[in-house]
């Protein structure tokens, strides 16, 4: 049953809701990725679809734009897939349960998808709408955004011939964002050594973080749950004889870890009295970002002879997780109050011969990027490692003369009465990818206000939407 019917712009809400019956997280793309492709040979528009799922839409001007500059209007159709402990949603064959309160949105314990959802909905209802006045539009949805802007990567722009972006991949209303970080996935590799030893098994948790994406929110001061982990196994260590069965904690790297947990094999000790008076530690220290943290500290009843790390690989990955670099690492002194540099420890796994740690690694400054890869493969040397380095994508940089920025900003005075804040963000959006491969891009990143992205406490709202929707009619509508 649809819960979105009859709420305004119904247009683009009725895309949002069958958006969200289509499984769509990232690397999971073909179901909505072909959507599109229907959407576009149902209503005669040209269209390509490519090897990785990307997908362009090609409108012809409205009567009297014939001679207009063409525009593009770009999005994400991947989101980001997490949910709460007791969910039982299967994201890979189930749609999103959406919920409606008073004018918001979620989805029941998972994600809502509006990053970026909702720019695929926006589209969708432009390019289906004949009244709408506009110049020639290419609609381009990539994949692959939240896990390291492969699509965007990968997108053969060759017959785009807009030089004017629409990117709707932004989350606070009122903010033209105009220029981001660069970024790369750097994932370090310890490799670990196994023996047969007696104790008890442990099931040592961090829990009840907030989280939030890494680059909007790494600025908040929100524990980390793999880092906090490492610095309580080192904690233990002074009290407790123990081996590394295994460790694990976040989903993607571009978000904070809500949770992480190692499994130990205790031969004595007082752990569990250590553990509660960490956690007071921690409830302390971040009582006011992340006021839910708890440790959990269980025996799984399981006791001897079981495979563990040996000692020394047990005590280099605890120095690999205390010693790494993460959170912020500096500010810009060019614009204040916006983070320059910073990575985050966003998934931590244990494999047969390794235990590996993926960072997203952001900066504005492409050296210092470099340099935080560096500090990252410098101590996975010393300890015997390595470090592998994928999906790098390049700082979108400030333009000193954009038409486009100057029009929604008149625009937005007109529609609000009052000026939007024009700003940059550590957050990598696939505008610099774009804007490398089409020389002379002019290009401004917006959208309505969504809380808690990448949690299962997203939200969208509805007013928000609506008013969003307005502005970028206008916007088209003086692109003349």
């Amino acid at each position: 049953m649809a819960v979105l019917t009859g709420i305004e712009p119904k247009e683009v809400f009725d895309w949002f809701e069958q958006i969200c019956a289509i499984p769509h997280g990232s690397s999971d793309t073909k179901r909505i990725s072909d959507f599109l492709v229907d959407f576009a040979v149902q209503r005669g528009l040209r269209y390509r679809q490519d090897e990785w799922n990307n997908v362009i839409i090609w409108k012809d001007a409205s009567a009297g734009y014939e001679q207009s500059a063409p525009v593009m209007l770009q999005g994400h159709m991947d989101m980001v897939c997490e949910k709460e402990a007791d969910c039982d949603i299967d994201f890979a064959q189930e749609g999103l349960r959406l919920k409606l309160e008073g004018s918001v949105i979620s989805a029941e314990g998972t994600t809502l998808g509006g990053d970026d959802g909702i720019a695929v909905a926006y589209a969708l209802a432009i390019l289906d709408d004949e009244t709408i006045q506009h110049p020639p539009l290419e609609a381009v949805f990539t994949v692959d955004e939240e896990i390291g802007m492969l699509g965007a990567a990968a997108i053969d722009c060759s017959d785009l011939r807009s030089r004017i972006m629409l990117n709707l991949d932004s989350e606070d209303e009122g903010h033209l964002l105009v220029s981001c970080a660069g970024g790369v996935t750097a994932e370090a590799h310890l490799p670990v050594k196994w023996e047969q030893t007696d104790g008890e098994q442990i099931r040592l948790t961090v829990t009840g973080l907030m989280g939030g994406h890494s680059g909007v929110e790494i600025d908040k001061g929100r524990a980390n749950a793999c880092r906090l982990l490492g610095r309580t196994l080192f904690t233990l260590k002074d009290s407790c004889h123990f081996r590394l069965l295994r460790l694990d904690g976040g989903l993607k790297d571009n978000a904070i870890p809500r949770e992480a947990t190692a499994l130990l094999l205790c031969e004595d000790g007082d752990g569990e009295r250590v553990i509660r008076e960490l956690e007071k530690v921690y409830q302390n220290e971040y009582r006011q970002t992340d006021p839910s943290i708890r440790l959990v500290w269980e025996s799984t009843g399981t006791k001897m002879g079981q495979r563990a790390m040996t000692q020394h690989s047990t005590d280099d990955v605890i120095a690999a997780l205390v010693n790494l670099p993460g959170g912020i690492q500096r500010m810009s002194f060019d614009i204040p109050g916006l983070v320059q540099t910073s990575l985050n420890l966003g998934i931590m796994i244990t494999r047969e011969e390794e235990v590996s740690f993926s960072f997203s690694v952001r900066s504005s400054i492409g050296t210092e990027k470099e340099e935080l890869v560096q500090r990252i493969r410098c101590l996975m040397e010393a300890l015997g490692g390595s470090v592998t380095c994928t999906g790098a994508y390049p700082a979108w940089e400030y333009r000193e003369d954009s038409p486009l920025r100057e029009l929604m900003i008149q625009i937005y005075e007109e529609q609000y009465g009052e000026k939007p804040v024009v700003e940059a963000l550590h957050a990598g959006v696939e505008c610099g990818l774009f804007a490398g491969k089409l020389q002379g891009l002019d290009c401004v990143s917006f959208g309505p206000d969504m809380d808690d992205i990448h949690t299962p406490k997203e939200s969208m709202n509805v007013d928000s939407v609506r008013r969003t929707w307005d502005y970028v009619i206008e916007i088209l509508r003086r692109l003349r």
